[in-house]
This record gives C-alpha cells, structure tokens and sequence, in this order.
C-alpha cells in the first residue's frame, strides 16, 4: 500500500481538556471560544488573506488520542446507546482507517500576537485542547449547504435537553465569559447515551475546572466547582 503523509498546520487551543463534555458535534455549542493557533512554518499572514469575508470555515484535524488504533468496520454509535452496531462510514467514529475529522466552526476574527503571529478565534468547535490540524477551507452556503439532505439514524434520535441546576455560589466560582458555554454544555448531556445512575457523580473539565454533577429525572445539578492546579 502506497504511503502518504500530510502537515500539521495548526493547533487547536480551547477549553477541553479531556473528551469527556467535548459536545457530540461542532456548531452544537457556539458559545464555546477557541483559538487556532498555527506552527511555525505557517505564520504567513499572506496565507489568510481574505479569510475575513468568510462568516464559517472548515476545519480538517486528526483523532490525535487514536492514533495506534486499530480501525472496526462496525462500530456503536453512542446515539444509538451504545448496544447497536452500525458501519464506521456511516457515522462519524474516531475509530476509522484514517483519524480525520471535520468541523464546522464560526470565524470569530483574527488576532495578531507577538509570540503565535496571527491567530483565528473560532465558535462552536468540538475538539480537544491541541488537536492537529491539517487544512482550513472556507465554509460555501451556495454547495455545503443541503437543507433536504437525510441523516441516517440521526435523524430519529434527539439529544436529550437537561433542566440545569446550578447554585450561585458555585456559578459564582467560573469565568464571566465561560459561563454559558459550561451551562450550554451540561444543558446538552456530556454522558454517554446508554449510562443512566442517577446517583452517579460525573467529572467534566473545562477552561482549567473540574465541574462536578449528578443527573435525576431530567435535571443536572452540579455538586462542586474547583480549579484545576
């Protein structure tokens, strides 16, 4: 088999530290703020000339944590609880030949910085803090766009909406400008779709916070708030 290799051209910077609360797919969670910040090499800011008349761009990146991993030609999408089985190339699975992703993200500005040269602040994108990136395009509504496009299985699964309870002394605790991006969040259901213990306590990071909850009945209720060291 022919071997290829492709660049890294960037990194994401954001909020998530681990993979758990990562929303399930970009755009879900605009309030999320990351930057990309691009290696060395790339710092041309000819390179992104004209990229400000574009209000969405793609970002194509790697499943950095699966690398190693073998591929499965069936995997259990977690929409589906986690019980049925489904091809990989019919779901979005990191578990694929090749750990590439796609995502869709809102072009918040560019910023010039002294020690990252320009970096593009970004909306709404589901990746881990210092995945690779591989390429950057602009997002077309006139031919991305497909409004009577079908999806599948995903079209018959919703993604349960929380009623989120958070005690102000705890809310108290977080960031202004990361407050509705974590309320977003938990109001989306970070757990896997098949674990319901309502006596459970869950961890979730996010913006340098270990967030602690427990869900009953349709109701999160965070528990603790502490910063990570």
């Amino acid at each position: 088999m022919e071997e290829r290799s492709m660049r890294i051209i960037a990194r994401i910077r954001g909020g998530f530290s681990q993979k758990f609360g990562i929303p399930r797919q970009s755009g879900l969670v605009e309030e999320v703020r990351s930057r990309v910040v691009f290696e060395k090499e790339f710092r041309d800011a000819n390179a992104l000339s004209g990229i400000e008349g574009y209000s969405h761009l793609w970002l194509i990146w790697e499943f950095s944590e699966n690398l190693g991993r073998d591929w499965s030609p069936m995997v259990r999408p977690p929409r589906l609880g986690g019980n049925t089985r489904v091809g990989v190339f019919a779901t979005r699975s990191p578990f694929r030949p090749n750990p590439v992703g796609l995502s869709c993200v809102r072009l918040l500005g560019m910023e010039k910085t002294r020690t990252e040269g320009t970096v593009l602040w970004v909306a709404g994108a589901d990746l881990l803090d210092g995945t690779p990136i591989y390429d950057i395009k602009p997002y077309l509504a006139y031919t991305d766009s497909r409004p009577d496009a079908s999806g599948g299985f995903s079209d018959g699964v919703r993604d349960k909406k929380l009623s989120v309870i958070f005690p102000k002394e705890l809310f108290a605790l977080l960031p202004g400008e990361q407050r509705a991006a974590v309320c977003k969040i938990l109001e989306g259901d970070p757990r896997p779709g098949y674990q319901e213990e309502p006596e459970r306590i869950y961890g979730m990071e996010y913006g340098g916070f270990d967030i602690r909850f427990r869900v009953q009945e349709g109701k999160l209720t965070v528990c603790s708030v502490e910063k990570k060291e």
